[in-house]
């Protein structure tokens, strides 16, 4: 299908205005709110077929595919940025978005604007009854993804996988750079229940003459990434800590200062621009996936560059300045190991760290809040997120007592959020933390970045990140 036939006639045909084409959007089944069963997920034939009848746009431009349990967003996006310091033309689909679904889909970093978006579901919607079974929202946004990646000609696909690897939508689109960030335990109802479970689902994403790319150093599990990239028909492989990786990672102002080596050598002192001693980890994977891509050395002036652009909300994101405000969207125990390894190392304050969260069912509070312990957090205000797969706020009020932690319920994330900063002296912290629905809503209250407008989904921050 040509990309003039793609879109309708008049922007908005067969919708009034993007909120209508948004709540038929809401109206497909949503298994980023309601976690799929592990009998429903192990099928990409709707997707085949929704993207066969639009032509294929999945195929118009090479792809760098990207997953992991925890660092797959940040990676992407520091991919994204080193493609741009090159010259490139970048379309970047992500999930989940914090405040407004636009977010999910860019070219050069920028989101789709409101007029691209409502004429892409139009199109959709035009198609869907040529389809035998009925799309879900996921597999969508997906196709709506590849479709104006089709239409603007990008010169680059950086594709974010939403959950596992194999059976994520996004897997009809075959790879050229395939990348595994980490593997850890998560969404273990769908994928698990052990890492080798998990680890095989993510190494769905293998296809025949790529370059895999593995950030995962437990030797067991990166061996089986290793022969599973080979048995796929890749024709590289490269694992963090022999082919690639970090020979120095650092704090500095403003986020991490790092060495990166990667098959061709090092590029040293490298700011990147976000905290947190995993996005120097992160950035190793970046580099070594776009140095993949082109098959050829980097230039370090152009990974300085890259890097240095890179900015992520939601990510150990400082919002405020006395009392100390950050907004993190750790939202497993691996996540919040992170989390509190960083307020220890870059976030220390003089005063007391109260936390704000809010979690979704499949986690385990304990172990999360366990981790904040560790980082000297003793009070939290807990909420519940925007989503029907919300924990009750009550049960991780329970665990943090449990814990010996001073906790308070708030009937919403910005009621938490007020109490907190309320609470807090100028020389406190607050964290935001537990999910990234409870980071879009913080964000949101705050009046930081992206607001909310006729593109708002509201409760559109899902877990898959």
């Amino acid at each position: 299908m040509a990309p003039a036939d793609r879109r309708p006639e008049g922007a908005g045909a067969g919708f009034d205005d993007l909120d209508g084409a948004l709540r038929w959007l809401d109206g497909h089944i949503d298994f980023e709110s309601v976690t799929p069963s592990r009998r429903s997920l192990p099928t990409l034939d709707r997707m085949r077929a929704l993207v066969g009848v639009l032509g294929e746009p999945q195929t118009a431009a090479p792809v760098v595919h990207v997953t992991g349990t925890n660092g797959k967003g940040s990676t992407a996006a520091m991919v994204t940025w080193l493609l741009l310091a090159h010259g490139l033309t970048v379309g970047t689909y992500a999930s989940p978005n914090l405040v407004r679904v636009n977010e999910r889909i860019q070219r050069n970093g920028e989101p789709i604007d409101d007029d691209d978006l409502l004429a892409l579901l139009a199109t959709l919607a035009r198609v869907e009854p040529m389809l035998d079974e009925r799309p879900t929202r996921f597999e969508l946004l997906t196709a709506a993804a590849f479709l104006w990646f089709a239409d603007e000609a990008v010169d680059v696909v950086v594709l974010e996988v939403g959950l596992g690897g194999r059976w994520d939508c996004t897997n009809v689109a075959d790879a050229d750079v395939a990348v595994v960030t980490n593997i850890s335990f998560d969404h273990t109802d769908v994928l698990g229940p052990t890492l080798v479970d998990i680890a095989t689902d993510k190494a769905g994403i293998f296809t025949p003459g790529c370059r895999a790319v593995v950030g995962e150093t437990d030797p067991a599990l990166a061996d089986l990434l290793r022969r599973a990239a080979l048995d796929a028909g890749a024709t590289d492989v490269w694992l963090r800590g022999t082919a690639f990786g970090c020979r120095a990672n650092r704090p500095a102002v403003g986020g991490r200062l790092v060495d990166v080596y990667t098959p061709s050598g090092t590029v040293d002192d490298v700011l990147v621009p976000l905290h947190g001693a995993h996005q120097g980890d992160n950035a190793a994977v970046a580099v070594a996936a776009v140095e993949a891509f082109f098959g050829a050395a980097l230039d370090p002036g152009v990974v300085a560059e890259g890097l240095g652009a890179v900015r992520i909300p939601g990510r150990l994101e400082v919002v405020g300045h006395r009392p100390l405000v950050v907004l993190d969207g750790a939202h497993n125990v691996a996540g919040m190991r992170a989390l509190a390894r960083a307020l220890v190392e870059e976030f220390a304050v003089p005063g007391e760290t109260v936390a704000v969260v809010g979690m979704l069912r499949g986690r385990d509070p304990v172990a999360m809040l366990e981790e904040l312990l560790t980082a000297g957090v003793r009070s939290v205000v807990v909420c519940e997120p925007a989503s029907p797969r919300a924990l009750p706020a009550s049960v991780v009020a329970e665990a943090a007592t449990g814990l010996g932690m001073q906790a308070a319920v708030a009937p919403s994330v910005a009621d938490a959020l007020s109490d907190a900063m309320g609470a807090a002296g100028e020389d406190d912290a607050v964290v935001v933390c537990g999910s990234l629905y409870v980071v879009g809503g913080a964000r949101v209250a705050l009046g930081v970045g992206n607001r909310p407008s006729r593109g708002d989904l509201a409760g559109g921050a899902p877990s898959m990140r």
